[in-house]
């Protein structure tokens, strides 16, 4: 667990999705991020999440792996992709949440997908790295996917303390792990954040399905930045970036397009539903913890 002590004590907050349909280069797609940001509402305190990918996605073998730098932390120096998010979320005041950038790992053939975190002031407040990892056939394009070939697996479990905001961090395929998201309760979550790349078929069959379970499992809201449309190399992704409320009321849907959407909301309605709700109280399987997790 992440914690990350400020000076946030407020329950409205601002929450925006941008929806993009990256491509494999970090310069076009930190444009494109750039230029979305222009247009998010003038509400502060605001939490932008960016979707899984957002950087590079769907380049040639090995592309995430060619930009990969290691994980600011305090004895390094961000590399230059971090430097500019982190420019980007001091420039704009907000809280942004990139979905995934290849971090360089213990294994120099694969890469870790990290979540982070940065703030207002740009620091890197925390980092996830995707626990479940997509290796799977689809009836798409694309066919098989197989994204442990390339992708190490995370090993820890971050809620990251903003305040009031409790925000649990989860990546795509995550979602279909319930597991995961009672332990993020467990630890305090208010505010499920799953960056997601979604393919056109699942997410047909899927998507608002179980994101709407996790929101209403866990009594959270929920905020979805999703990839969409056809990339680079034909893989193609569904859209509709979400956010739920703790109800599983879906209040904004992106629909197919790259743009971006945006909710005010106020973080008593969690507690509100908790407590005419206790599902916490009432769960009788209690124990939740990563399989990897000594006993």
């Amino acid at each position: 667990m992440t914690d990350i002590g400020t000076d946030i004590d407020t329950s409205i907050w601002q929450l925006t999705a941008l929806q993009l349909c990256s491509s494999p280069d970090p310069a076009d797609n930190l444009q494109q991020i750039a230029k979305l940001l222009q247009q998010i509402p003038a509400d502060r305190p605001q939490l932008v999440a960016l979707p899984e990918g957002a950087l590079c996605f769907a380049g040639a073998d090995g592309a995430n792996l060619v930009i990969a730098e290691p994980l600011a932390d305090q004895h390094s120096e961000p590399g230059p992709l971090q430097q500019q998010l982190s420019q980007l979320a001091r420039q704009q005041q907000i809280y942004l949440l990139v979905g995934t950038l290849p971090t360089q790992s213990a294994d120099p053939t694969r890469f870790s997908a990290s979540s982070l975190l940065f703030g207002p002031d740009g620091t890197l407040l925390a980092d996830y790295q995707k626990i479940h990892l997509f290796d799977a056939d689809v009836s798409d394009h694309t066919a098989s996917y197989r994204e442990s070939a390339a992708t190490m697996p995370g090993d820890k479990v971050t809620v990251a303390d903003l305040g009031v905001l409790k925000a649990g961090l989860a990546i795509c395929y995550d979602v279909r792990f319930p597991g995961l998201f009672q332990l993020l309760r467990q630890q305090g979550m208010n505010l499920l954040c799953l960056p997601s790349a979604f393919t056109t078929v699942t997410g047909a069959a899927h998507w608002h399905t179980l994101l709407r379970a996790r929101a209403i499992e866990t009594q959270s809201f929920l905020l979805a930045p999703a990839q969409t449309g056809t990339h680079a190399n034909g893989r193609q992704t569904y859209g509709h970036s979400l956010i739920i409320d703790p109800w599983g009321q879906v209040l904004a849907d992106a629909g197919t397009a790259p743009g971006l959407i945006s909710v005010r909301i106020d973080l008593n309605e969690v507690a509100s539903v908790r407590s005419k709700m206790p599902l916490a109280a009432h769960n009788q399987f209690q124990s939740y913890r990563l399989n990897r997790d000594p006993i």
